[in-house]
């Protein structure tokens, strides 16, 4: 196995396996907050379908890209690589849709406390559960299309407009690549303009809360900043982690798309920063008093039988 086929795999395998453990433990500690009775906020919900999502992106990507890498190729037949790549996209989107959601839930949480805000707060955490199953099925109707142009290696011997992943190959030409890339960039750019919007105004009603009590904070000894502060500095360092990696993977699958013959290189490269973000924000999560940690000390009691 060439020196480059090696190094590759073994990024993929580290990449895997730390992104796995990374989702699975977050995914066992609100089971084990539900399992207990403990009281989760409204922005858990949310946090849990994305952390689904990114497990899906993980799974449907870093696995088979790791098998590749070592050498193994056209493991899957027809049916599993329409398969795996329906699924990578629809955990891509739902990820996409749900960063953006709690971007916006919390923009909206954090909110001037007048009688107008109170009514929308009300409204918006009543519209979470549906606003997460609306954004699955959405995402679900979209890529129905993928399946269409995705087959395996195995059965493309005859034909010459395709593009080799290594394990499945997609049937399309540049045309149709731009068609496909444009439907699906569509959803994803509305999401990015609200994520853009909402993040300013967190930063823009942060600054302006912490002028208004830089005076207490003087004249304390201990002084502690609120939660929503910290839960919003948490979802801006979570939404900045998105939007960076989120970027990256767009210019380097746009490289993919318009190039005739991709270099390996190129493809290799390309799934590790796709797979970046739902890697990396489980740990952001874990890490963070305001969002994961401090759910322990908020608590019901056992549920009633």
């Amino acid at each position: 196995m060439p020196s480059r086929e090696l190094t590759i795999g073994m990024i993929f395998l580290s990449q895997t396996t730390l992104g796995i453990l990374g989702n699975f433990s977050l995914l066992y500690h609100y089971l084990f907050l539900y399992f207990t009775g403990c009281k989760l906020r409204s922005t858990d919900l949310i946090l849990r379908h994305l952390t689904v999502a990114n497990t899906l992106v993980i799974l449907s990507k870093g696995i088979p890209q790791t098998i590749v890498a070592f050498g193994w190729k056209g493991f899957l037949n027809d049916f599993g690589c329409k398969l795996v790549f329906y699924v990578h996209r629809v955990g891509r989107g739902v990820s996409i849709g749900s960063t953006c959601l709690l971007n916006v839930f919390q923009a909206i949480t954090i909110s001037p406390r007048n009688a107008r805000w109170t009514k929308l707060k009300v409204k918006f955490a009543k519209y979470i559960g549906p606003s997460n199953i609306l954004c699955w099925i959405l995402h679900m109707l979209v890529n129905m299309i993928v399946p269409i142009h995705v087959t395996g290696n195995r059965s493309n011997k005859t034909i010459t407009k395709i593009k080799d992943f290594g394990y499945c190959s997609v049937l399309r030409d540049k045309t149709t690549g731009l068609l496909h890339s444009a439907l699906f960039s569509f959803l994803d750019v509305v999401c990015l303009g609200l994520m853009s919007w909402t993040s300013g105004s967190m930063v823009f009603i942060l600054h302006r809360h912490k002028k208004q009590v830089q005076h207490i904070h003087r004249n304390n000894l201990f002084p502690r900043s609120f939660p929503e502060s910290r839960a919003t500095k948490t979802i801006l360092v979570l939404v900045s982690t998105f939007v960076s990696f989120y970027t990256l993977s767009s210019i380097f699958q746009a490289c993919v798309t318009l190039f005739n013959n991709p270099s390996w290189w190129l493809i290799s490269i390309s799934p590790l920063f796709v797979a970046c973000f739902p890697t990396v924000s489980p740990f952001v999560l874990l890490s963070s008093d305001s969002s994961v940690s401090r759910l322990c000390c908020v608590s019901t009691g056992k549920k009633t039988q």
